[in-house]
């Protein structure tokens, strides 16, 4: 009886190479989830020692002064200009599409509801993750490669209590400062180019922006900054503390934590409208906001 030659027996069963590929991209997926759970986990845990050193016992004040003039005061020239180049810019391309309607008198209840709703709070906080974020994250990952952080913990004093608090409480306080600075300046931009340059009367303008920005419209703006400062410290701090050894690890650092605060203010923004927007219904249930 002749027996089966090894070609016909490699036959009968998928192909090794195939097979293997497929068991590295399974093994490659599993360690990202892996990874991916380990990291929320410990994000988790790093935002909970900061809420727990926060609320048991405030910095000093020579550690909170600083960090409130880098956040805001140093925060507030790019902030005015980008919102009044905000405001001009929703002025250009809102305009010709409600001529079109014969609705240009209403431009400016479009132009500031989007502002003070949308733009000003995202703008705001986009500034504040590029600029301070970033920042952070870099001061903070140095900190850690030159073993700063490692001589504070050896000396008695807590990194977090001494480093994150009072960045994580100038991100909160001054956020909503900024955010009124982004809304202001570009209501500004917006009315200049519309009444001295589209020469729309500045009595609809003014008038119709009344009637469709209401009080709430400015409380759901200031009330999503509150969380997106929030946000950014924690994320950037996060990264500064987790960043790796050399150069090339600060630099990584600096570019997630803007990154992965972007990301995760536009996550919050769209979770944060979906709740507010529902509250405003059950509130106003015939769409009549606090004029």
């Amino acid at each position: 009886m002749s027996s089966a030659s090894p070609t016909q027996d490699q036959s009968h069963g998928p192909p090794v190479g195939i097979l293997g590929g497929f068991v590295d991209q399974v093994s490659g997926w599993g360690e990202l989830v892996l990874d991916s759970i380990t990291a929320i986990g410990d994000f988790t845990l790093f935002v909970i020692r900061t809420l727990r050193w926060m609320l048991t016992r405030l910095p000093r004040s020579e550690t909170v002064w600083p960090n409130f003039y880098e956040v805001g005061v140093k925060s507030l020239p790019v902030v005015a200009l980008t919102g009044t180049f905000i405001g001009m810019v929703l002025a250009v391309q809102s305009y010709f599409q409600f001529r079109q309607l014969g609705l240009e008198t209403r431009l400016g209840g479009v132009i500031n509801m989007t502002l003070v709703r949308e733009l000003g709070p995202v703008l705001a906080a986009t500034m504040l993750a590029g600029r301070v974020g970033s920042a952070m994250a870099a001061e903070l990952g140095t900190m850690r490669v030159t073993e700063q952080i490692d001589a504070l913990s050896a000396m008695g004093a807590n990194p977090i209590h001494y480093l994150v608090v009072p960045r994580f409480l100038a991100c909160l306080f001054l956020i909503p400062t900024l955010t009124i600075m982004a809304d202001f300046m570009g209501v500004a931009g917006g009315h200049f180019y519309s009444v001295y340059i589209l020469e729309i009367d500045i009595h609809h303008y003014w008038h119709n922006s009344k009637l469709f920005v209401s009080q709430f419209d400015l409380f759901v703006g200031l009330f999503k900054s509150v969380f997106f400062g929030s946000a950014i410290a924690m994320v950037s701090c996060y990264q500064g503390f987790n960043c790796t050894a050399g150069a090339e690890g600060v630099g990584r650092a600096s570019t997630s934590a803007f990154v992965h605060s972007f990301v995760l203010i536009l996550i919050i923004d769209l979770f944060l409208g979906i709740m507010l927007d529902w509250v405003y219904f059950i509130l106003y249930p015939e769409g009549v906001g606090l004029l």
